[in-house]
């Protein structure tokens, strides 16, 4: 069981990277520190999206852009910070 929590906290872990690296990449692009036509920016920035979309297109469903930002990364973070504790919770106290 505590291989299974331990799995499950380290997924949670790589996606939250993936959604922070999104962040910036997204914003780099913004304001025109990263070029979207460079073939190696677009397939990052591409690549991520493509592994998060799954994962923020039920979020972006129930939660519409509010003025032109999109907030279900922020959402999904908040949700995988909640998981992260709940399994820390978990595994130090050994009572799911």
């Amino acid at each position: 069981m505590n291989t299974l929590i331990w799995l499950v906290g380290a997924v949670a872990q790589i996606i939250f990277y993936l959604v922070l690296i999104q962040l910036v990449i997204g914003l780099l692009i913004q304001f025109d520190v990263l070029n979207r036509r460079q073939q190696f920016v677009w397939q990052i920035y591409n690549g991520i999206n493509q592994l998060l979309d799954p994962l923020l297109a039920p979020i972006r469903r129930i939660l519409p852009p509010a003025g032109g930002m999109d907030f279900s990364p922020l959402v999904l973070l908040l949700g995988l910070w909640a998981l992260q504790t709940l399994l820390v919770n978990c595994f130090i106290r050994g009572a799911c």
